[in-house]
């Protein structure tokens, strides 16, 4: 049975100490991945792969058809990271794909664009479809004007959200390995940041209903329901 690497075992034993029932993880997951370590994986909380088109991704767009054919049937969803900027490259194989999926990072556009960018209009799009999702995280990784409020980036965050908060998630990107120690931002101000960024029931979607549908977590109760 092929094994997790190391940081993704680490990651899988935390889960673990969650339990499945709290906890979701999302792994590398390559083409030749034997079906009954997929199914462990499961077990254990994995619901999507990670797809990596930056320096030091371990599976790239190249593999993602084969690896969106292995994980499909799990209901498992892709985790897609790129360079923004380069949205064209990787939009056929995004269109093509007929699971659920993540652009991960607010587009991850390095350096950050307009908010009406036409490649910003081609992410709306893709949501539109019904199977994309968007993750707002890491902007402090992009951003060229910085936080707290990140205003380049934001502005894109912003656009994304106004149009489809059903399909938007948030994620803190901890333990923020792509930058420096002494870089490290701020969880809380990564969250603090959705203030600006999403109204109240967007912000309840964004942060509980949304990840519950993604991630097959039982719905918790609106405030005032009966219990």
């Amino acid at each position: 049975m092929q094994r997790l690497p190391a940081r993704q075992r680490r990651a899988a034993r935390s889960a673990r100490r969650l339990g499945s029932e709290a906890a979701r993880g999302v792994a590398a997951v390559a083409p030749g991945t034997a079906e009954t370590t997929l199914r462990d994986w499961h077990a254990q909380g994995v619901r999507g792969a990670r797809i990596m088109n930056l320096p030091g991704g371990a599976v790239t767009h190249a593999d993602m058809p084969a690896v969106e054919r292995l994980v499909r049937p799990l209901g498992w969803h892709l985790m897609v990271q790129f360079n923004g900027q380069h949205l064209n490259d990787y939009l056929d194989g995004l269109q093509r794909l007929e699971g659920d999926y993540i652009i991960d990072h607010i587009g991850k556009f390095m350096p950050p664009v307009s908010a009406d960018d036409r490649r910003v209009d081609a992410i709306l799009r893709l949501l539109d479809r019904g199977n994309a999702w968007f993750k707002l995280c890491g902007g402090y990784e992009t951003s060229t004007v910085g936080g707290p409020r990140y205003e380049d980036v934001g502005a894109i965050a912003w656009r994304v959200v106004a149009h489809a908060p059903e399909r938007v998630i948030w994620g803190s990107n901890w333990p923020h390995v792509g930058v420096p120690r002494e870089r490290y931002p701020d969880d809380a101000e990564q969250l603090d940041v959705l203030l600006g960024w999403a109204g109240p029931e967007a912000r309840r979607r964004i942060l509980v209903d949304n990840p519950a549908a993604l991630y097959g977590f039982p719905p918790l109760p609106v405030e005032g329901d009966n219990p």
